[in-house]
């Protein structure tokens, strides 16, 4: 953990300390014990950033001590529901306040107009069945008891928002901000429409989630009681205001766009309470996200294709890349399931992989991208599927996008029991290779070049 000494301004400061760090390949969790305010007041809450940076340590939070095996253990975690604990004393209503600005939400990037929540999760219900749903979903505090709400349009909560407007009610919403990364990585879990995120937390914490009902809203909106702050409001029917430019997980500005309004009714926060923000576009947004959609992606491929082993998200190829690995597959196995990948909105490309190849190394990736494809006979695409239209490439006023297929698979053998008809990769004796590393293990390296 990373406790940068004297006052970080959460203008750009905080933010540009991430890329710094992610410049130099180190991702510590970060804590700013006294953030200043774009007004220069020092805000009596800390900040903690950098929280879900390292995939080994979001791993190990999940109960997963080898993040290489984290999809099939998500899915099968998050698929194995576990209900939530109804309780009435929530810490995170020992707290009442009443002014927005007063959180240290982070100005990140040039061209956002001002401090957003990053890592503030959305929770609205459908007033048809009462269920409820939560994202990560931004907001520009734009007032003591006011601010924008983005959420996605293809998102649960814009079709429950919808349904109050379409009753010409107002929306009730719920953001709480900060918890144990599990929980953070349970409302990731990509679940149907309407189906409740609390038992998904349930599953991968391995006990029920505790919730308490909400100030405003009471049973209807539950909280997580142990959450570090939650902010309770209503969008008003219809009314939308500018939001943006903003920072996306692309690594691009995103444009303005039109966005409901939140009039704030209620705040509350714990003792000592710690205010969570995700680095927008920056690993720590990424890792989440992708640990969640390598668990969607493996059921949703694993169906059509038992050989597949492992899904990789890498945080290179942003929300749009995924690696499928695969033990020995059969005759068209490897294109059922890459064709069923592509099916997941996010996905753009899609890349299957025998299982010699280490698909967490960008360059054992590359060899099989090298030496086992033909592009006319291994490749294909697919247009007209769902997209992100925060993709940058993505034609002004598109609907769907364009996607595509790699299978970076070795040939299959003519006949069960014999070799694929391609040469054995070059390598030396194990013995060799251990007698090799004692050799480094006592040399000093400093100096060495590493480029």
């Amino acid at each position: 953990m990373f406790r940068p000494a004297g006052a970080l301004s959460t203008v750009h400061e905080i933010t540009a300390l991430q890329y710094a760090l992610e410049k130099a390949g180190t991702r510590p969790i970060v804590v700013v014990e006294q953030p200043k305010l774009a007004n220069g007041k020092t805000s009596d809450i800390a900040v903690v950033t950098n929280l879900t940076a390292s995939r080994a340590l979001v791993a190990k939070a999940i109960g997963i001590n080898d993040h290489r095996s984290a999809a099939p253990i998500y899915a099968k975690k998050t698929g194995t529901p576990i209900k939530p604990k109804i309780v009435s004393d929530a810490p995170v209503q020992e707290i009442v306040i009443d002014d927005l600005t007063k959180l240290p939400a982070l100005k990140q990037h040039t061209f956002d107009p001002g401090p957003y929540l990053t890592a503030a999760h959305a929770t609205t219900y459908d007033p048809d069945t009462g269920v409820d749903n939560t994202a990560i979903q931004r907001g520009w505090i734009k007032g003591p008891r006011r601010m924008s709400w983005y959420p996605y349009p293809a998102s649960h909560n814009t079709r429950n928002l919808r349904k109050f407007w379409t009753r010409g009610e107002k929306c009730p919403v719920v953001f709480w901000i900060g918890h144990h990364p599990a929980v953070l990585m349970g409302t990731q879990a990509k679940l149907g429409y309407p189906e409740s995120h609390w038992s998904a937390c349930g599953g991968l914490i391995g006990e029920p989630l505790r919730i308490a009902p909400s100030k405003t809203f009471g049973d209807k909106i539950m909280v997580p009681a142990d959450a570090e702050i939650v902010i309770e409001g209503y969008a008003p029917k219809d009314v939308l205001e500018a939001d943006g430019p903003f920072g996306e997980y692309t690594g691009y500005s995103g444009p303005q766009v039109a966005a409901p309004v939140v009039d704030i009714t209620c705040i509350t926060m714990r003792k000592g309470a710690l205010y969570h923000d995700y680095g927008s576009g920056l690993t720590d947004m990424l890792v989440p996200d992708n640990m969640a959609m390598e668990g969607k992606v493996y059921s949703i491929a694993k169906a059509v294709a038992p050989a597949l082993t492992n899904v990789y998200v890498p945080a290179q190829g942003r929300r749009f890349h995924a690696y499928l690995q695969f033990s020995k597959p059969g005759p068209g196995e490897v294109r059922d399931a890459l064709t069923a990948a592509l099916a997941y909105r996010r996905l753009k490309l899609a890349i299957g992989l025998d299982d010699d190849i280490d698909m967490f190394d960008d360059s054992e990736v590359l060899f099989a991208l090298a030496t086992r494809v033909q592009w006319s006979r291994d490749s294909f695409s697919i247009d007209g599927l769902s997209g992100s239209l925060l993709d940058p490439s993505t034609a002004a006023g598109a609907k769907t996008l364009s996607k595509m297929a790699i299978d970076a698979t070795l040939p299959l053998p003519p006949f069960a029991g014999v070799p694929s008809p391609v040469p054995p990769r070059s390598k030396v004796p194990d013995a060799a290779m251990d007698a090799a590393r004692k050799v480094l293990s006592g040399a000093d390296m400093a100096g060495w070049p590493t480029l």
